[in-house]
């Protein structure tokens, strides 16, 4: 206990701490003042948006994978397996500059999507793919076991009453995997709001535009302007607390209908 606590203190609450001093050295005036400048205003929605976007994506799109990997066997089955923990192996950095290349208006998929008009890179929609590419496992990975564990006499006797499949889906093993889809869409938003690395090389970086908070912070700690950085810091820190309070409520709240 001695240990956890001290690991608590020097690893998470300490740095929590440190930032929360520094915004609170500013007064209340400053303090509004730099978080609700336009420009900051202007980085939370792109921020925000484009996490929800991505989150959203990966709900589907991973709940998708997640079964796929677990109910069905098929060739290449294994290597898709093993890359779905790639975003967490490869730095955030050389995951934005291979994304970029890829989806660049002369990359594989850029140049196919530059054929329909859509523009991924220095937009928004370079924003989400980089957001949905780094959160993907943390969905997966936290639905793949609860699937594993499911009993599959549930199932069949739904199958003998005569459900037909997506009943069974919805009324039978949804509700069972609503607590880890909660637990791993908050992880991938959370996630999502603090990328970096691999949002900085495709988003363009355009103030007002494609400019993300953690980037926006980054640029006042450059201008050495360290009480505005950790002022705007502290919002995306609120919203994710807030954002993981509500996640735990809903969560409690699922795993009480589970139970039932």
């Amino acid at each position: 206990m001695g240990i956890t606590l001290c690991y608590v203190a020097v690893i998470v609450a300490l740095p929590i701490g440190a930032l929360v001093f520094k915004a609170a050295s500013l007064g209340p005036e400053d303090y509004w003042r730099i978080v609700t400048s336009a420009r900051a205003l202007a980085s939370y929605r792109v921020t925000v948006l484009s996490a929800a976007a991505a989150t959203a994506f990966n709900l589907v799109f991973g709940l998708a994978l997640a079964w796929a990997l677990v109910r069905y066997q098929f060739p290449g089955r294994r290597l898709i397996d093993a890359m779905v923990d790639l975003p967490f192996a490869l730095p955030t950095a050389v995951a934005g500059i291979a994304l970029t290349t890829v989806f660049a208006s002369n990359g594989w998929f850029g140049s196919f999507l530059a054929s329909m008009n859509i523009k991924v890179v220095y937009t928004p929609l370079g924003i989400m793919v980089a957001m949905a590419f780094t959160s993907l496992p943390f969905i997966v990975r936290t639905v793949q076991p609860v699937l594993e564990d499911l009993d599959p006499a549930l199932e069949e006797a739904a199958q003998s009453l005569g459900s037909s499949d997506l009943n069974i889906f919805r009324r039978v093993i949804l509700p069972l995997l609503t607590p880890a889809l909660l637990a791993g869409t908050s992880l991938a938003f959370a996630r999502s709001l603090g990328e970096f690395g691999a949002i900085i090389f495709i988003a363009g970086n355009q103030p007002m535009e494609t400019e993300i908070t953690a980037l926006l912070a980054f640029i006042r700690l450059e201008e050495y302007d360290y009480p505005a950085a950790a002022a705007i810091a502290s919002v995306m820190l609120f919203a994710a607390f807030v954002m993981l309070a509500v996640t735990n409520y809903l969560q409690a709240r699922a795993l009480r209908y589970t139970a039932r």
